[in-house]
């Protein structure tokens, strides 16, 4: 479903507000993307309470070790038995408490015209999930309880070290081992479009792997592109549905902002961070489980009975709760530099702001949402924010942005 007074799929029509001083967004199209926001907000907040208040009640009770206990009883009892099936359960549960509110949201998705995939596809894509999310917690589960078996009461700190590892290891094996169970990728046909896309890399001193077009279609209208993965496997990839929709123009803007990310080593350092931060939140957890009260409100005996598992889920999914508005706050800040990346680059300010009304009304975004849900959520600034800054750093001469233009 189309917003009926966005311009047709290809049109040159331009944007709202380039240059004539109307309004970027019409009332209707504001008031559209305040309706899905309104109507899937609670299927997302829902969403994550649940999966939030059940890892907490499996984790801060007896029940989670129960259910360690009676999962691993059904393949033999074993303490190997009792690690890896009751990491399954944890893991099985917490999908199944979520689906519901996944469901509500493509719902929701699928009134707005955002969904083309049907409920098949839909479901196979969960269970593909549910089967990539087995094949990374049980391994993990296994050579956690291995540390802890052999150091009962410093386990964490290999754990940690072991956790930085695969964080990093991890990023750089996505967009080839993950990646591809969710989208068919292939090379852009050669053409303009592809000759500027790897011209703006070239002129980013960016080196890529190569130009990708990603069956989104297959799923969804919205629109996106990206620069995935480090050194041999960066690629540029973008959506078949922004290939088909935005001006050639504005798709190079989109590259242009991803590439951004590249130029200041945004995935590395994202990669780093993550890293330290996996194995900082180890070492929390090792702290936390060798505490007395909560163990035993566990019903676990030390950080070597596989009952303990749940607990530590449960540690793992409230210290993700408390640093994700922290989480946001960088990313927004990264986001806007990225923009700013794009101007600079590019120095065509109207199509960036041509781009960015394209993006928000394709993908029926709120332009100017609330600004608690934006401090606590949001991972972009809105796409008020950012013609703002585009418009700011426009008026400056192409020379910076002012100071404050570009916050999130």
């Amino acid at each position: 479903m189309r917003d009926p007074v966005s311009p047709p799929p290809g049109s040159a029509t331009p944007a709202p507000g380039a240059g004539t001083g109307a309004p970027d967004f019409t009332p209707a199209q504001r008031a559209r993307g305040r309706a899905l926001r309104r109507a899937q907000l609670p299927w997302a907040l829902g969403g994550r309470l649940a999966g939030l208040l059940l890892t907490l009640l499996l984790g801060l009770t007896p029940a989670g070790a129960a259910l360690v206990t009676a999962a691993g009883d059904l393949f033999g009892g074993s303490r190997t038995a009792e690690v890896l099936a009751g990491a399954a359960a944890l893991v099985l549960l917490g999908r199944a408490a979520q689906l519901p509110f996944a469901a509500g949201a493509r719902t929701v998705r699928a009134r707005f015209g955002l969904v083309t995939q049907g409920w098949g596809g839909w479901a196979v894509d969960a269970v593909r999930g549910l089967a990539l999310g087995l094949a990374l917690v049980l391994p993990l589960a296994f050579g956690l309880f291995a540390l802890t078996d052999r150091w009962p009461d410093r386990w964490w700190l290999p754990a940690a070290g072991a956790a930085a590892l695969l964080t990093a290891a991890l990023s750089f094996l996505y967009p080839l081992l993950v990646e591809p169970v969710f989208n068919r990728f292939t090379p852009m046909a050669p053409g303009p479009l592809r000759t500027a896309l790897l011209a703006l890399a070239d002129q980013d001193d960016v080196r890529v792997r190569d130009v990708l077009v990603a069956d989104a279609s297959r799923r969804t209208t919205a629109l996106n592109a990206y620069v995935s993965g480090l050194g041999a496997t960066r690629r540029i990839v973008a959506y078949d549905t922004l290939l088909s929709t935005a001006e050639p123009r504005e798709v190079e803007l989109v590259v242009a902002h991803e590439l951004g990310h590249v130029k200041h080593r945004d995935v590395l350092t994202g990669t780093v961070l993550g890293a330290v931060g996996a194995a900082v939140v180890v070492c929390l957890i090792g702290l936390l489980t060798g505490w007395g009260p909560l163990l035993s409100a566990a019903g676990a005996t030390d950080a070597a009975d596989p009952r303990v598992l749940p607990l530590m889920a449960a540690c793992a999914a409230l210290l993700g709760a408390l640093s994700g508005p922290v989480q946001c706050a960088v990313s927004r800040r990264v986001e806007a530099r990225a923009d700013r990346h794009a101007l600079e680059l590019t120095s065509d300010a109207e199509q960036f702001i041509a781009m960015q009304r394209r993006l928000a009304v394709a993908n029926v975004s709120d332009v100017d949402p609330p600004r608690v849900l934006e401090l606590l959520f949001a991972t972009h600034p809105s796409a008020t924010r950012r013609i703002a800054a585009a418009r700011a750093w426009q008026a400056a001469g192409a020379t910076g942005t002012p100071d404050g233009a570009t916050t999130g």
